[in-house]
């Protein structure tokens, strides 16, 4: 894993910040609320200015902060300690330096999302095939942005072994962060180097049916990481009945139980070794795919996180009703079921 990156927050940088986040408090009437949830660092000050806070806030954390930033997380420490309560992915990510109740929620996925539906074999691949996109070589996905973290380059030469010994084409779609610089350097050096392998197709299209199509329809999908928070592009290829083959970060390990729904990998060489052998191998392939789905379906569909929520939300108000919580406890059994 990669070290976290130097960066440099002034006095400026911080009165933006601030400056930012005051003008969204003027904006917003949180008095009208039972309670508050925050999502991430970005909006993570607007507690500093609520005059007279009358409901409890928490704050919800979806990026992995075990191994915060020296000068940028002391910044917001201060704000982040004003919360009620916190909430992370992972029990690994919690924070010893923030008094306070800590919860965990593994995100999710909606199955009935255009990116998740259901999509027979035949719609897949006209969708694939109206990009271009051949399908008489098995195929494998990386559905990531395209930055340093998510390791595109380490994908290529993957891709380059693999080609090696099996025919295969490689997709890699994605986009970039608004709020990533060094996202177009990146993906001008992906282009590059892809422009030396044969069957590597880029895609920066924001298409939730094309990534939908693309999962369904991959022999493998490969989540190569150098760091992650959670990665919920492995949990949508693992609801499509798709091996993954990640790396040992981040929530990766929690989707990936290795050799059942697919391997978890220590370098590209492993990642290689193991996308030949699932492609090669059919029964491993589809009794893999069979596992995946169950994962899923008993882990981390959007039902789950629900009740995981109503849980939070009871333990600070009074306001869920008991039949609510009937409701989110019975849509839980069904996914037990």
């Amino acid at each position: 894993m990669e070290s976290i990156p130097k960066i440099s927050i002034t006095d400026r940088d911080k009165k933006i910040y601030l400056d930012e986040l005051e003008r969204n408090a003027i904006m917003y009437h949180f008095r009208e609320h039972d309670l508050i949830f925050i999502h991430d660092p970005q909006p993570l000050g607007l507690i500093k200015f609520v005059k007279k806070k009358r409901q409890p806030w928490i704050w919800r954390c979806h990026i992995e902060i075990k191994n915060t930033n020296k000068k940028v997380w002391p910044f917001l420490h201060p704000f982040a300690r004003q919360y009620d309560g916190a909430v992370f992915s992972m029990p690994k990510y919690k924070k010893r330096d923030l008094d306070m109740d800590q919860f965990f929620i593994a995100p999710s996925i909606d199955p009935l999302s255009l990116k998740n539906r259901h999509l027979s074999e035949n719609q897949s691949k006209k969708i694939i095939l109206k990009e271009g996109i051949q399908l008489d070589k098995p195929l494998i996905t990386q559905v990531s942005r395209f930055d340093k973290w998510k390791n595109p380059l380490g994908v290529l030469q993957i891709f380059k072994s693999i080609k090696e010994r099996v025919d295969a084409r490689l997709v890699l779609i994605g986009d970039m962060a608004s709020d990533d610089p060094e996202g177009p350097r990146i993906f001008n050096k992906v282009v590059r180097q892809a422009e030396r392998i044969k069957d590597v197709h880029i895609m920066t299209q924001k298409d939730d049916l094309l990534v939908n199509a693309l999962q369904r329809t991959s022999h493998v999908v490969l989540q190569n990481s150098i760091r992650e928070g959670f990665g919920l592009t492995v949990t949508e290829a693992l609801w499509k009945e798709t091996p993954v083959v990640g790396t040992k970060v981040g929530g990766i390990p929690l989707q990936i139980i290795h050799k059942k729904n697919g391997a978890l990998v220590n370098n590209a060489r492993e990642a290689a070794d193991w996308c030949v052998k699932l492609i090669k191998d059919d029964k491993l392939r589809l009794r893999m795919g069979h596992e995946a789905k169950e994962h899923v379906r008993k882990n981390f569909l959007v039902t789950r996180q629900l009740y995981d929520y109503m849980n939070i939300i009871d333990n600070y108000t009074s306001t869920v009703a008991d039949d609510v919580m009937k409701a989110a406890k019975y849509l839980k059994r069904l996914l037990l079921k």
